[in-house]
């Protein structure tokens, strides 16, 4: 019996940690839910939601960014709250973190066959079944399945080969981001931007809360700060400036489209932004050219959350949340590979729920990571009053306004997932978020009696062979 050495490793540079948090919030939602924006909204009011809901992200974003640079530790959350308030709120703040990571890696393995339908349309071959009045054929969840793989596979061999090919698939999405925007600068047509305003209020929030599910991400940089190879206070900064760069990119894809497309094209557009791509440069080629960066944008926020959900779930683990099994590092790779393995057989299964499940697992997640952004606000407040004398490399100002203002957005957005709001929970998505609560109040009941706790002789260790 050789023992384990529990050690994460170093290997993350500041391009890595940047374009790991750029590249989860980019994700796939510009690519298709640029209409919904717009035809909600207005040109001028989808920017103006941008810029409301971007504030209100980066006042969470800085109460992480002080903590994450004081506390550069495996598991994020997890470590902030289970200083400020003990190991029950961790449990609670982690396992909800969790949900939302495994949401989007579920996300992601049925957005990438829906994704390749508009390049390759009806491709579908070998009817399964119906779920929710969409037929799921075999063709289709395979796709969902292979990308599944690969995704697991580049993350069980190591983090820092994950970071490589997130740095290439990044820079591929911000380069035809790119682009779209020049060429809507040349191309489009000032007009395109009527009607300015939609509805009023009620169309800027329509847009609004969209926001939670579109800048998931940056907290993925906590969850791997134990493996930055940078200063404590830069891990801060890069989280903030990461966050400004996800705010800007948004609204140049909205003006973008919204210039080169029309009230009435946006009315019969299947894919406001691919369409827009083709009307700027004159060829569909362009279109699916940007359908390609779409798919970029799947792989990056897809390997992003595999990485930080393995992360939280190895940290609970160490910390005798759940079982040691979750908290085996490979001998050879030195990544959380049985956490890894889990959340990617998850992957592996979701896409045999059907296109469907994409509405699902987005608004299941969304509730789960707004607690977890709550209970970071509360302890960073906590912190602020109970430990003033804690180093903090980077500090988020000299007074608490920035927890106190995130701590009541925070409660904001949770509202609007009750019965009877704009985002509302339906029947499938109580179902996954009580379901997976269920299955924590098992291990919280078995953390509680000592069931994962290890005695001090006792260490996880690796079979020699």
């Amino acid at each position: 019996m050789l023992q384990q050495n529990r050690e994460l490793k170093k290997v993350l540079s500041r391009l890595d940690v940047f374009v790991l948090s750029v590249g989860a919030m980019l994700g796939w939602g510009w690519v298709v839910l640029s209409e919904s924006w717009l035809t909600s909204a207005g040109s001028f009011g989808t920017i103006l939601a941008f810029l409301i809901g971007g504030l209100l992200v980066t006042f969470v974003g800085l109460t992480y960014a002080e903590l994450a640079s004081a506390m550069p530790k495996v598991g994020g959350e997890h470590e902030y709250v289970h200083r400020a308030m003990g190991g029950k709120a961790a449990f609670l703040a982690s396992w909800a973190i969790t949900l939302g990571y495994v949401s989007v890696v579920a996300f992601e393995a049925v957005a990438l066959p829906t994704v390749i339908e508009y390049i390759f349309p009806n491709y579908q071959v070998g009817y399964m079944w119906t779920i929710a009045g969409w037929d799921v054929y075999a063709s289709w969840v395979l796709v969902g399945v292979a990308g599944s793989i690969f995704v697991i596979a580049i993350n069980y061999f190591g983090l820092k080969p994950a970071a490589k090919i997130q740095v290439i698939l990044t820079l591929s999405i911000i380069l035809i981001g790119l682009m779209l925007v020049f060429g809507s600068a040349v191309g489009g047509e000032a007009a395109n931007f009527e009607p300015l305003f939609v509805n009023g209020a009620t169309g800027i929030m329509a847009v609004l809360i969209m926001v939670p599910f579109l800048f998931i991400g940056f907290d993925v940089i906590p969850q791997t700060a134990e493996e930055a190879n940078i200063p404590a206070r830069d891990i801060g900064k890069l989280l903030i400036f990461s966050v400004f760069c996800a705010i800007v990119f948004y609204i140049l894809i909205a003006i973008g489209v919204a210039s080169a497309l029309d009230a009435n094209a946006l009315e019969v557009t299947q894919l406001a932004t691919a369409d827009a791509m083709s009307a700027l440069f004159g060829s569909t080629f362009f279109g699916h050219l940007l359908v390609v960066g779409g798919v970029a944008g799947i792989m990056t926020s897809w390997n992003a959350f595999i990485i930080g959900g393995s992360r939280v779930m190895f940290a609970m683990a160490q910390s005798g949340m759940l079982p040691k099994w979750f908290g085996r590092l490979h001998p050879k790779y030195r990544t959380p590979s049985n956490a890894i393995l889990f959340i990617g057989g998850l992957a592996v299964l979701s896409p045999l729920l059907g296109r469907p499940a994409l509405v699902w697992f987005v608004d299941s997640g969304g509730p789960a990571i707004v607690i977890a952004y709550l209970m970071v606000a509360i302890a960073f407040l906590l912190l602020r009053k109970n430990e003033p004398a804690m180093e903090r490399p980077y500090q988020s100002g000299r007074s608490s306004i920035v927890g106190w203002i995130a701590l009541v957005l925070s409660i904001g957005f949770l509202i609007i997932y009750l019965p009877g709001m704009p985002a509302a929970l339906t029947g499938p998505e109580w179902v996954i978020f009580v379901g997976w609560f269920l299955i924590g109040l098992y291990f919280f009941v078995q953390m509680s009696k000592g069931k994962y706790k290890e005695n001090e002789n006792e260490k996880t260790s690796d079979q020699a062979m």
